[in-house]
């Protein structure tokens, strides 16, 4: 064997194993479809020579359970070939479960292989029981003549079918036996993602010529302009001596010398430049191509299942694949195949309706189930849609009422998109009663987390009595991504554009606090408002009248992220962070900018997370306190701690029309919070309030070095003198009753402590 061989590599049993997954696949797909139209004799042809090639390759390797199953299929084949018996339903059953023994069989270990062949064994038994059952397909339908035939007497033997078989067909090649331009190699996905790294990195590589081919254009200029004054010299000196004439010329011959030899440079750089662009674009493409795989190639397994499902539900469907040449991500793929399975397995049970139902719905009594995959606007998109029942609205409405999801009220209010969404709820199920196929609540569930977990969203559509859609939209591929790119504190970081709802700029004067948390309207909704310097730990960003700000999660739970600066979308290649230094918060992998410095890619899913945090503690920064200095002057800020929203906001609006700058938080431990992450003036708080009262609030705060200089005013409804001893002895500055106080009470007091608003 020369040593160009493709093959070299493998041993003849991993040879043996890649055709017998081909034969296997086809023999399930004619099996399949030859229920449909038993008489079809292409078909027939085809399965026998299947079963054929399959024979002989499992003879070569030595493996004689295999070569007696293929031959007793191959067997049955040639029989329906030459009219003598015709495969029903419960004969395709048997020739799909020898195929699935056959397909074991290939699958097993080579150093386990001896188990197939004892004779004690229960996998030897179950080989016997498949010949046999094989077999008796023949038995069943052929002539009396024929049933004492040796094969069927004897059937552990290879002998020869007794059913006339004509001179046997060259095999059909299999993935082993490719033309030369189309070689097989066996690659590990490690060492594909690795290739696939490097081939990212030479294209950003291939940048850095670029800006080097500039600096030589603009030493280019240079030299012009220095040859231009070299020849308004020599003018102006046209009178000195021989000598230095001679001397001026020479210079200026050298200096044309130089600026002739840098545009050749420049123009060889140059052309090398895009040629190493090229090439950098065209080995990247070729790697990136080289993780795609048909679509084909995860679904061979549905028609079967469809079909099994179908019968044992007593029900009639027909199974349509489109987009089966689309090209979609190899870790895509194989993470499609489990929520594909459960879209599939609920429009059998749940979805398309018994024969006789269809029928008196003038429908035909086969239902029909699509499978399709196209790309649409650079994304994967999945499509399974059936013409079956359609989900029933009104008893999903019920459901999720009658599972406590949300009020009877709102339930009525919600649109069909808002209602369809219950069905992707971990364990939400209509089915009353549990079955081995469906009932327990967590097939949607599935679907959607495995969407969300490669930055994907599904979405469902129905219409009752007419059948229901599922749309799945992934990335075409997990190794490149499509990202906003952004500022956070001179740094640049990375949010994958089909996890983010919008990018906004958002003018200061929309930004509104309530509760002590920061809102901007968005979409005809208020959402939360956190700084990305707060979430990345970085340093506070300088002021600016308009923030960029990054909307992330979905409806009803909306937050906007305020950035430094939108930088652009751009194309980047993950490159996956070093697995020793564990995971790290908010941050899902990183990449390479064209000029070669890291980028980090945002965990949107972390981050929500980290934001739900800050938000549920209380310890969120204030966008407006980040960037309150204007002009060199600073407004004193005031914190308000009060449990009553009413008494919250009256206390606001007195002391903001003072102008002073106030911030609210809804108790104690919120406002201890506030007080440890931001710097104000002045803490104006009540007494009894849940989680950490005011008497509490004002010993930590006195007792914490670094904030124990703030002055602490106490308004309460409480006048005794034993309360107000306790305040003052707490280390309160100042106590007033809310039941005394009146507008000018309150602001003198406060101006008292902290001075007028508008004083230094």
């Amino acid at each position: 064997m020369s040593t160009d061989d493709p093959f070299s590599q493998f041993s003849l049993f991993d040879l043996f194993q890649q055709e017998a997954e081909t034969q296997c696949a086809l023999l399930t797909e004619g099996l399949l479809a030859l229920e449909r139209d038993p008489a079809d004799a292409a078909r027939l042809e085809a399965l026998m020579r299947a079963a054929h090639s399959l024979k002989g390759a499992a003879r070569i390797v030595g493996l004689d359970t295999a070569v007696r199953v293929a031959h007793a299929m191959e067997d049955c084949f040639v029989a329906a070939q030459s009219g003598a018996i015709v495969l029903h339903e419960e004969a395709t059953d048997r020739l799909l479960k020898s195929n699935d023994l056959l397909r074991q069989i290939a699958s097993t270990p080579e150093a386990e292989m001896a188990s197939w062949q004892m004779g004690e064994s229960e996998r030897s038994a179950s080989v016997e029981q498949a010949i046999r059952s094989v077999l008796e397909i023949i038995r069943c339908e052929l002539p009396a003549a024929a049933e004492s035939s040796p094969s069927e007497k004897t059937p552990s033997s290879p002998a020869p079918s007794p059913v006339e078989i004509p001179p046997a067909p060259s095999p059909s090649p299999s993935p082993v036996e490719p033309a030369r331009d189309d070689r097989i190699l066996r690659v590990s996905a490690s060492n594909l993602n690795r290739l696939l790294g490097l081939a990212g990195e030479s294209l950003v590589e291939s940048r850095w010529l670029q800006p080097y081919a500039e600096s030589l254009l603009r030493l280019k200029r240079q030299h012009w302009h220095l040859l231009k004054n070299l020849e308004i010299l020599r003018e102006a000196l046209a009178d000195v001596d021989a000598s230095s004439q001679t001397r001026l010329a020479e210079a200026m011959q050298l200096a044309d010398g130089c600026l002739q030899g840098l545009s050749d440079r420049h123009a060889e750089l140059e052309l090398f430049s895009r040629r190493s662009a090229n090439l950098s674009h065209r080995l990247y493409n070729e790697a990136l191509a080289s993780r795609m795989r048909p679509f084909a190639d995860g679904v061979h397994g549905f028609p079967r299942l469809v079909r099994d499902l179908a019968r044992t539900l007593g029900k009639e469907v027909k199974l349509e694949i489109a987009g089966e040449s689309t090209a979609v991500d190899r870790d895509v793929l194989e993470k499609l195949e489990a929520p594909l399975n459960h879209l599939l397995r609920n429009a059998v049970d749940h979805g398309l309706e018994l024969p006789t139902e269809r029928e008196r719905a003038g429908k035909p009594r086969e239902g029909l189930l699509r499978l399709e995959a196209r790309h649409v606007s650079g994304q994967l998109q999945i499509i399974i849609e059936d013409d079956g029942r359609g989900i029933p609205l009104e008893g999903l409405r019920a459901a999720v009422v009658e599972k406590k999801l949300t009020t009877a009220e709102i339930a009525g209010q919600l649109s069909e998109e808002e209602l369809l969404e219950f069905l992707f709820l971990p364990g939400f199920s209509m089915r009353e009663a549990v079955t081995e196929i469906s009932g327990r609540g967590v097939g949607l569930d599935a679907v959607q987390n495995m969407a969300k977990t490669v930055g994907g969203s599904v979405r469902a559509t129905t219409t009752p009595g007419r059948g229901t859609r599922f749309q799945i939209h992934l990335p075409l591929t997990l190794s490149v991504i499509r990202a906003l790119l952004v500022e956070v504190a001179g740094e640049p970081y990375a949010f994958p554009l089909v996890r983010i709802r919008s990018a906004i700029q958002l003018p200061r004067e929309q930004i509104e606090t309530l509760e002590g948390k920061e809102h901007a309207p968005f979409g005809g909704q208020q959402i939360g408002l956190v700084a990305a310097n707060q979430l990345f730990g970085k340093e506070t960003s300088p002021p600016q009248e308009i923030l960029p700000v990054v909307v992330i999660g979905e409806r009803g739970q909306c937050f906007g992220v305020a950035v430094d600066a939108f930088l652009g979308e751009r194309q980047l290649v993950v490159q996956p962070l070093d697995r020793r230094l564990g995971k790290i918060k908010d941050i899902s992998a990183g990449a390479l900018m064209p000029d070669g410095s890291p980028v980090l890619i945002v965990d949107v899913d972390d981050l929500l997370r980290s934001i739900e945090t800050l938000a549920s503690g209380g310890g969120m920064s204030k966008l407006r306190t980040q960037n309150a200095a204007r002009g060199g002057h600073r407004r004193k800020r005031i914190l308000v701690v009060d449990d009553s929203l009413t008494v919250r906001e009256l206390e606001r609006k007195l002391l903001s029309d003072a102008g002073y700058e106030v911030e609210a938080a809804v108790d104690g431990m919120d406002g201890w919070n506030a007080v440890r992450t931001q710097a104000y003036d002045l803490v104006v708080t009540d007494i009894d309030m849940p989680r950490l009262d005011g008497i509490e609030l004002v010993r930590l705060i006195k007792n914490e070095p670094r904030v124990k200089s703030i002055p602490v005013m106490i308004v309460s409804y409480k006048d005794r003198p034993e309360d107000r001893h306790r305040g003052l002895e707490a280390g309160a500055d100042y106590y007033l009753t809310k039941g005394s106080f009146h507008d000018e009470t309150l602001l003198h007091a406060v101006a008292d402590l902290i001075g007028k608003a508008d004083e230094t």
